[in-house]
């Protein structure tokens, strides 16, 4: 689960780089609603891998 969650944060910080910069102007609404998308994909991933005592 630990694997996914990182992948899912490099793919944010990755269309958070494109959609962000301004490199690709057309895109910037699709890389700002996947980059939060996936933020709280990996902020669940990371709660939900957490072991319960």
């Amino acid at each position: 689960m630990l694997r996914y969650t990182v992948i899912f944060l490099v793919i944010a910080l990755v269309a958070a780089l494109f959609g962000f910069g301004g490199i690709a102007a057309g895109a910037v609404d699709i890389a700002q609603i996947l980059f939060f998308v996936f933020i709280v994909l990996a902020v669940a991933t990371f709660f939900g891998s957490m072991k319960k005592p």
